[in-house]
């Protein structure tokens, strides 16, 4: 039964119970396209956690994770010409801390979009035409009316639902398209309130706890003793708070001002696959007096060294907080001119929830860990009031949408084509 205040399932029959039925219709595992790109690396991440999802759901889902640029540049044109990927651009901006003015950037893609909406859509009928998928999932904002449209266009009774890899919109037209009857996925109340909001009917938007996480961020907690022995292994205290450093898979150069800017507790610097960043770091000298620091390069058991530590120094994306809130660690983060126009509301949410501080920049930072550390027991209690439960809810979500797929595509052919 739908709840159609809050957009969620009220006594909704388990995921994997709605599979059979679904499969005597087709007589074939259901065939799941998740449409993602490699901008920022949180979609992609967020892609394969819901596919990690789908499986421990018990759905006999066959799952196939789909880049959008792919689709779009089968011939691999833009690489070809530039060198790199169509988001390798933004990328290295990201790892460059070269952000400011993306807002306005963001405009000229979008109406870059609007112009080129004849190709892509011509792109997208022949992807879905030659995959015939049963359902897609858009994990990417800005190409979603391109996406639905065309999916409308060449499998008309097929469903497709956005999920939401933000804590809120950016409106308009970044990831809520109010016209279409996309079936949204929203990890805050704030993003479903947009939602609802701008239009969106109540049966359409999906209210889950937040955002996708992998299924390791789920596995048993270290004990307090190995804890002490990792940290000792680290050459970093057995007791005592610890800070974890973290911007991404690519590191910051903001490292070096946070190295140099707290000096009376230890830190880990994860630097990613910025092997340059992580040689600087190690070269920095520490001084005299000064709190011991560990360097590490790109680490897939991210969740191990969040249990090392007690707080996060990183960036306000909306993976990265959730990640260091459902393992208990209190957040320090940038707001400025430079913070990505949608991640913006992540910062006024830290605050607002009491699970961290922001500062105008990472030259202030000490002032912020200070102030972090005095107040530790207490955000450290109000992350714990965050339940994430969004690896299970998603797919239980999806399977609801299937279920009731003919409902979603029958006035769509006098819309745009």
């Amino acid at each position: 039964m739908l709840d159609t205040a809050a957009g969620g399932f009220l006594h909704a029959p388990a995921a994997a119970d709605l599979v059979p039925a679904l499969m005597s219709a087709t007589r074939r595992p259901v065939r799941v396209q998740l449409m993602y790109f490699n901008a920022g690396g949180g979609h992609r991440a967020s892609a394969l956690a819901l596919q990690a999802g789908i499986r421990r759901a018990g759905l006999d889902w066959q799952v196939e994770l789909v880049n959008v640029f792919e689709c779009v540049d089968v011939r691999d044109v833009f690489r070809r010409w530039t060198g790199m990927p169509p988001e390798g651009i933004y990328n290295k901006r990201l790892a460059l801390g070269w952000t400011a003015g993306l807002a306005q950037e963001l405009k000229l893609l979008q109406a870059g979009i609007r112009v080129t909406h004849p190709f892509l859509m011509k792109r997208l009928r022949q992807h879905w035409a030659a995959t015939q998928p049963d359902l897609v999932v858009s994990l990417v904002p800005n190409f979603n009316r391109a996406m639905f449209l065309s999916l409308a266009l060449e499998c008309p009774q097929v469903p497709y639902a956005t999920v939401m890899t933000d804590l809120a919109d950016f409106p308009p037209r970044f990831w809520i398209e109010k016209d279409l009857p996309i079936d949204l996925v929203c990890g805050t109340p704030h993003a479903a309130a947009q939602a609802r909001a701008a239009g969106c009917p109540g049966e359409r938007v999906h209210a889950v706890s937040g955002m996708l996480l992998r299924e390791d961020f789920y596995a048993p907690r270290l004990a307090r003793e190995p804890i002490a022995l990792q940290r000792q292994a680290l050459g970093l205290p057995a007791d005592g708070p610890v800070g974890l450093v973290l911007f991404g898979g690519e590191g910051s150069r903001q490292m070096l001002t946070i190295a140099r800017q707290v000096r009376d507790v230890p830190l880990i610097f994860v630097c990613g696959r910025n092997d340059k960043l992580a040689a600087r770091m190690r070269q920095l000298p520490v001084p005299p007096g000064a709190a011991p620091r560990a360097v590490v390069g790109f680490a897939h058991d991210i969740p191990r060294y969040m249990q090392l530590a007690d707080f996060l120094i990183g960036k306000p994306g909306p993976g990265s907080l959730s990640e260091a809130v459902h393992m208990g660690l209190p957040c320090i983060v940038a707001s400025n001119l430079a913070t990505l126009p949608q991640e913006r509301y992540n910062t006024r949410w830290l605050v607002e929830q009491g699970l961290g501080v922001t500062v105008a920049d990472f030259a202030g930072v000490g002032r912020a860990v200070a102030d972090v550390l005095a107040r530790l027991p207490e955000l450290q209690a109000n992350t714990r009031r965050i339940n994430n439960r969004a690896l299970f809810e998603v797919p239980q979500r999806l399977a609801g949408i299937l279920a009731q797929a003919p409902l979603a595509h029958n006035t769509l052919h006098a819309m745009d084509h």
